[in-house]
């Protein structure tokens, strides 16, 4: 009779595997075939605006409130903080894929320059390329460039894929949910050759929303940047992806007379 039992829960431990895990929904899973599916999710989403609740840094200055967001591939976003008081502009960012201006509407000063990393990281305090940006807010974040090589592992208390890239740029750490061929980035960090943690991602609440046919997208997302002790938390209320946006959108002219923002008049 034990024979038996202990024949039943070996039997039991063999089909049903760990408590709470799940299976591997692809086992053959290469790390050039997440590579390219990345890829292609990012080919698929290229544009989006819409309205957010964020919790971020503006002026130096801990806020909170609904944020106007819209962004395209080709260094271009636009950014524009609404007062919690009644909905008016506080600052405003527009980046045209060459150049940026940026206003803050409460202190009454403006900035300009090119258009990189540092423009996102003056209106949110966050350096990141306008490009990663739009891919980051969409949940398709970009992956080493180059030939990385990897490795995959299954987690199956998580039920998501766990992906490690190197190659001379850094290391990149994923964890995709696979199941249901969803393919949904939860999280990634880059670290840069120096062992520094460049930035971070988390996702949760995926959905398909207005122009993102199959592909999912996150309702909410927390960026990191621990290079300058910033984060930044976005909860959509509102999110259209693929748009064609207006003319001259991403074009913004700063109100003559305003002195530089960091400088006394």
């Amino acid at each position: 009779m034990k024979r038996a039992l202990s024949g039943a829960v070996l039997i039991a431990v063999a089909c049903c595997g760990p408590k709470g895990g799940t299976t591997n929904p692809h086992p053959e899973l290469t790390v050039d075939q997440v590579i390219a599916q990345l890829a292609q999710k990012r080919n698929a989403l290229t544009s989006f605006t819409g309205e957010a609740t964020m919790d971020y840094w503006l002026s130096g200055q801990r806020a909170k409130g609904d944020v106007l967001v819209m962004g395209a591939v080709g260094k271009k976003v636009r950014f524009a903080a609404l007062s919690p008081a009644g909905g008016s502009t506080l600052a405003e960012m527009a980046c045209d894929g060459t150049s940026f201006v940026y206003v803050d509407y409460q202190n009454n000063c403006a900035l300009t320059g090119p258009c990189d990393a540092q423009s996102v990281g003056v209106f949110f305090g966050i350096a990141l390329e306008p490009d990663d940006f739009v891919h980051l807010a969409l949940g398709t974040p970009p992956t080493l460039g180059g030939t990385p090589a990897g490795k995959l592992t299954w987690d199956g208390s998580k039920g998501a894929e766990k992906v490690e890239l190197t190659s001379s740029e850094g290391t990149q750490r994923l964890s995709i949910d696979t199941k249901q061929d969803h393919w949904d980035v939860l999280d990634s960090e880059l670290v840069g050759t120096d062992g520094k943690t460049r930035w971070s991602v988390a996702n949760t609440d995926f959905k398909t929303v207005e122009g993102s046919g199959q592909q999912r997208v996150p309702g909410k997302t927390q960026f990191k940047s621990p290079a300058q002790n910033q984060d930044l938390l976005v909860e959509w209320s509102e999110l259209k992806v693929n748009i064609t946006p207006p003319a001259n959108a991403f074009t913004l002219q700063a109100p003559t007379g305003l002195p530089q923002c960091g400088k006394k008049p």
